[in-house]
């Protein structure tokens, strides 16, 4: 353990550097200049400070209080050494952050004593520090390992989803893209646009409760199913929103409200503007944009800028104004999204 020894006496420094030798595993670092041992703290951390009160330039008051003040520093303990009748400067030198004190002579019974109880203090403050830190890195571990797992889960469901109705392709792929790329325009904090990338692969996730032959129904549909198809939106939300995972409870909102329309006419429960989740507010951009750009056995896909330019025709209809301001702001890099998951990488979008 480091000692620091901080007296413009060398005389003192030889005393006191003599008495840490009789330590176990301890050795001194000397200092006759005071402001040359604060440049060495701030790049080190030493177990104990043993400094004198009684100096040019800085004393020991002085020391204390810049060195306290440094980050890292608050808890290692200070030893100040002073003369017996300076009772005024030990009451200052607890204020600004001594842990305890030393009368000149140094008698080395109390020195090798005092020291030994701080050191075994620092000893314990290291070890608490280190147990924390193993504690932190464990938690960062195990959350990294969930949110892992939670991602795993979202994309399996909606591979499911894309397997029980095949004509979606690489939708889901595409409408996470897009919805990223919509967040990242509305300067969303990082961690909000993941959490969106992965959620929104749930948004047809409720499909998979659904009868087969409905959700692969390749004609218009009826009234009654039109109503029936509907449910969907519930039935995703019903799948997650009671799971303790914050991830998944967002994938049921998006499943729930991404047809929801701004001025009130969508469904399952006829939301309008800002009472629509933001979330379901940027998926329903990147879902219906998806679907237009898609070929599907009961119609044609239209060309990118054909979508694009229904999109404006919704704005505050169907769409949210800032959703698809922000959704054709970097339209190359949709343009880019669309070919790298694109269904057919030989037929141009």
């Amino acid at each position: 353990m480091k000692i620091v020894i901080v007296d413009d006496n060398q005389v003192n420094v030889v005393v006191v550097r003599s008495l840490v030798k009789q330590l176990p595993d301890c050795e001194a670092v000397e200092f006759t200049d005071p402001m040359q041992a604060v440049d060495w703290c701030l790049v080190n951390d030493p177990d104990l400070v043993v400094v004198d009160y009684m100096m040019p330039v800085l004393d020991g008051l002085a020391f204390i209080k810049m060195f306290r003040a440094y980050p890292g520093k608050e808890e290692i303990p200070i030893l100040m050494v002073t003369a017996s009748h300076e009772s005024a400067v030990r009451y200052e030198a607890l204020t600004v952050g001594a842990n305890d004190f030393l009368t000149k002579p140094i008698d080395r019974t109390e020195f090798l004593a005092r020291s030994r109880n701080m050191l075994a203090l620092r000893k314990a403050q290291v070890a608490l520090a280190y147990k924390a830190e193993v504690l932190a890195e464990d938690v960062y571990q195990a959350n990294h390992s969930l949110s892992a797992l939670e991602r795993d889960t979202m994309f399996r469901m909606a591979s499911w989803a894309e397997e029980y109705d095949p004509s979606l392709g690489q939708h889901v792929q595409r409408v996470c893209h897009y919805t990223r790329q919509i967040a990242r325009k509305l300067h969303l904090p990082k961690d909000e646009q993941e959490a969106l990338f992965e959620a929104a692969a749930l948004h047809d996730v409720g499909k998979l409760l659904m009868p087969r032959e409905l959700v692969q129904y390749r004609g218009e549909y009826s009234p009654d199913q039109r109503l029936a198809m509907q449910q969907h939106t519930v039935k995703g939300f019903e799948m997650f929103h009671t799971s303790p995972s914050k991830s998944l409870q967002l994938g049921a909102l998006i499943a729930e409200s991404h047809h929801e329309k701004f001025d009130g006419s969508g469904y399952p429960n006829g939301l309008a503007g800002q009472a629509i989740p933001l979330a379901a507010r940027i998926v329903a951009v990147a879902d219906v944009f998806d679907a237009m750009t898609s070929e599907r056995p009961y119609r044609p896909a239209v060309s990118m800028d054909e979508a694009l330019e229904y999109l404006y025709t919704q704005v505050g209809k169907h769409f949210d104004p800032d959703c698809v301001t922000a959704f054709a702001e970097d339209w190359k890099e949709i343009c880019a999204i669309a070919e790298r998951f694109s269904d057919d990488p030989q037929t141009p979008r």
